[in-house]
């Protein structure tokens, strides 16, 4: 029998659960200006926002000044931190701003947070903090997990740190669609770019694998399995932002400095790289003879009559070749050799005539790629060339080699061990924080049935917290639901 604080944060995960995690950006001019509404992220107008009965106006999450407030008191933590008070108070801070940023994006008035990010130097800390946990995950969670008295009460603060990878990267995501934040990266765009490749190539890696897991909840009997299983769709949903992101540096290669796009070109070959995702295409799949894309953080099946459409992120894919094979910033410095003249000649089975009317810029890559094939290869490029280097992942490495044991130690005595009071408190600023009606409001698709997966239209009228496309899916699925249901209910009413 679960306890009653296993019964809120269970209702706090349900909440968090539920939220949208996909981020909704206005329109900006670019390269490929006939783009469609899919590849350049914009809100979906089937779905205006007034069918919640919200306007956004009135959704304002951060009074006047308090967003300049938390955009100043953003600082790096060390990776034996992660967790903490401190800690976290800065993630509640920056899902406050995550979320007004995503408003503001959504309501077209303007982009504040991205101003004050940029007028007070913080998007090199977003870096330093987004490569930061990325470390934690790899070298210091592992180590936790096999600790001979790593038994968690509850989960729930563990979780909060492995999201806050995805929570940073969202924020990055919805602020690089302006120029001037890709700017004021400075030196650690290099860093972000390196991010990126990584994220990209385990994509690709993985793209033989069917995606991120199903909601199999025989599967994951105990907290730690559903942890995994969280965490395993997280990488997924990572990844694919930081496609986005990179997508968003490469509309400024024209301002991009030396060291960074020979990262880009040379290091990296990230046009062949792209190449690949389109290739492999790990956002799509075949399940029971139906074609499935991976939107709004689950596989949605495609109508017949909606499959030619191309998708937002086959449409970023598209976009970020034609930054990096057409600029002339580029064009100047990518070494077209044999391998790559071969993987990028693959592109043209691609553009089909259908493409082209959705992506009627993409004629210049056609034509691109036509010339390419006529030209003979390019040797290797031997010139010596002295540029910059990422150094944030090295040097936080170098910092905490031979420490991650220690690191997991201290965190399972001080960090991760919190009394019931404490979780009980530290819940409550959790539900506090992620706002429903703001969550709600940015929601880039309608709700889904919470039992079959259809749209729905219909709410829990008790907690207001489940949605269902009929009565009948509401019944079956009240004994999931149901004690749930009811705590979440009486602690609305004790407010």
């Amino acid at each position: 029998m679960k306890s009653e604080l296993e019964w809120e944060l269970e209702v706090l995960w349900i909440k968090w659960s539920s939220a949208p995690q996909e981020t909704v950006v206005p329109e900006r001019v670019n390269t490929l200006t006939a783009a469609p509404a899919a590849a350049r992220g914009q809100p979906n107008p089937a779905f205006p926002l007034s069918v919640l009965g919200l306007d956004m106006g009135d959704l304002e999450l951060l009074l006047p000044g308090e967003a300049d407030v938390l955009v100043l008191g953003l600082r790096s933590f060390p990776l034996r931190e992660m967790g903490s008070g401190g800690w976290n108070q800065q993630h509640e801070n920056l899902e406050k701003l995550n979320m007004q940023a995503i408003l503001d994006a959504t309501a077209s008035q303007g982009e504040p947070i991205q101003v004050l990010l940029v007028t007070h130097g913080k998007i090199p800390v977003l870096v330093e903090e987004l490569i930061a946990v990325e470390m934690w995950k790899q070298k210091v969670f592992p180590v936790l997990c096999r600790l001979e008295d790593f038994k968690p009460l509850n989960t729930f603060p563990i979780y909060m740190v492995v999201h806050h990878e995805a929570s940073i990267i969202n924020l990055l995501e919805t602020v690089f669609f302006h120029k001037e934040v890709c700017e004021s990266a400075e030196d650690t765009v290099l860093d972000l770019v390196d991010y990126c490749h990584r994220k990209l190539t385990l994509l690709v890696a993985r793209s033989g694998d069917s995606g991120p897991p199903e909601d199999d909840e025989s599967r994951y009997s105990t907290p730690m399995q559903e942890l995994q299983k969280q965490a395993e769709l997280m990488e997924f949903e990572i990844a694919l932002k930081a496609l986005s992101v990179l997508r968003y540096i490469t509309d400024c290669v024209d301002s991009l400095s030396l060291s960074t796009l020979s990262r880009m070109l040379s290091t990296h070959n990230l046009p062949c790289l792209l190449v690949e995702l389109l290739e492999h295409s790990p956002w799509s799949r075949r399940e029971g003879g139906k074609l499935q894309q991976f939107e709004g953080s689950r596989w949605q099946t495609v109508a017949p009559s909606e499959q030619q459409k191309l998708s937002k992120l086959d449409g970023q894919v598209w976009i970020a070749l034609y930054n990096l094979l057409l600029s002339p910033e580029t064009r100047a410095r990518y070494c077209l050799t044999s391998f790559a003249k071969g993987q990028l000649l693959k592109l043209r089975a691609f553009l089909t005539d259908t493409l082209l009317d959705q992506l009627p810029n993409l004629a210049d890559l056609q034509s691109f790629l036509t010339q390419l094939a006529l030209a003979e290869p390019q040797p290797p490029k031997k010139d010596l060339i002295l540029e910059q280097i990422p150094e944030i992942w090295e040097r936080l490495e170098r910092e905490n080699r031979g420490k991650w044991q220690a690191i997991a130690k201290y965190q399972l005595r001080h960090v991760f061990s919190p009394s019931e009071q404490d979780l009980r408190l530290q819940a409550r600023r959790w539900a506090e924080t992620y706002r429903l009606d703001v969550l709600e409001a940015v929601a880039p698709e309608r709700p889904r049935c919470a039992y079959c997966s259809a749209e729905a239209s219909k709410r829990c009228s008790r907690c207001q917290n489940e949605w269902y496309c009929c009565r009948e899916c509401q019944v079956k699925h009240w004994e999931k639901h149901g004690k749930a249901c009811v705590l979440a209910a009486q602690g609305d009413r004790a407010k």
